[in-house]
């Protein structure tokens, strides 16, 4: 008779229907506002349905209100201990669903369906939630080439990864010079137990004298775009002969200090030697005298 009365219903009244983003692990709010204060929940059934036809054989009831009490013996075993309503809210007509740590297998279109029964049951609110998933990717690293001064024009190697988001992300790489667009050569793309995808992309291009390279990943889903930077780090031998004449330099510097300071020692010492030789020397004569 329930689902006699919801077909029945559907034409004539006004579907709402929102669409939702969560990150994964989160608790999700599934919106469902009835605008009518005062009701009487013992004249109401509230269900809570996953509206996927594809699915709808595998899970009839998510979460079920029946005159004013949970009903959840025909819950689906996926939602068992997952689901909540909030008590305070209920007679002023939301019957919003909280869905606790949601993963990928969550994602579906959820409908809610409230009835009424007064001499017959009628349907007199429903409401679309569409649930989509996703996580952050993290921060891209980026690693490339220390170059020789001599090396323009060799083919170098960029590698950026990022892991641990969801869904499938987009790679860019840039020449932040011009910010034009580059091609990466390889761009893998790994499914983890968890749901979750880590990216490893690979760029090959000529050597420049100027490079300025940007590996950026785009979490369409979550508007989200991180990006790494690589500058150019030149390993110039004019750097290291001027390192190494700085190294000679100390060195010698150190050298002489070491040498000063062992000549201030003796001195120390030798006027020391001094001042007790002469102290020995006049408590003797002053022995004689007294002789």
């Amino acid at each position: 008779h329930f689902f006699l009365s919801l077909s029945f219903n559907f034409v004539v009244i006004a579907l709402e229907e929102k669409n939702i983003i969560s990150k994964l692990g989160d608790n999700a709010t599934l919106s469902c506002i009835y605008n009518k204060k005062n009701l009487q929940l013992k004249n109401l059934r509230v269900y809570w349905q996953i509206a996927d036809d594809s699915y709808q054989e595998k899970c009839s009831v998510v979460h079920a209100l029946i005159s004013g009490q949970d009903d959840n013996i025909n819950q689906c075993i996926h939602f068992k201990n997952r689901t909540q309503l909030f008590w305070d809210r209920l007679k002023d007509g939301d019957f919003s669903l909280l869905l606790l740590n949601v993963s990928q297998s969550d994602g579906h279109t959820y409908k809610c369906v409230v009835m009424e029964k007064t001499e017959f049951s009628e349907v007199i609110h429903q409401a679309k939630v569409v649930l989509s998933l996703a996580a952050s990717y993290s921060q891209p690293i980026l690693s490339g080439p220390i170059r020789n001064s001599d090396s323009t024009g060799e083919e170098v190697t960029f590698n950026c990864r990022s892991g641990n988001g969801y869904p499938k992300p987009n790679v860019y790489w840039i020449n932040k010079v011009n910010n034009s667009r580059l091609s990466p050569s390889e761009t893998e793309i790994i499914a983890h137990d968890d749901g979750t995808f880590s990216v490893f992309s690979t760029l090959k291009v000529k050597a420049t004298s100027n490079m300025q390279i940007e590996c950026s990943i785009e979490n369409e889903m979550l508007q989200e775009n991180l990006s790494a930077n690589y500058t150019q780090q030149k390993k110039s031998s004019d750097s290291a002969t001027e390192s190494d004449e700085n190294l000679g330099k100390k060195g010698r510097g150190a050298q002489a200090a070491g040498i000063i300071a062992v000549v201030f020692v003796i001195g120390v010492l030798t006027a020391l030697i001094c001042w007790l030789w002469k102290r020995k020397s006049s408590k003797l004569v002053s022995y004689r005298g007294n002789e």
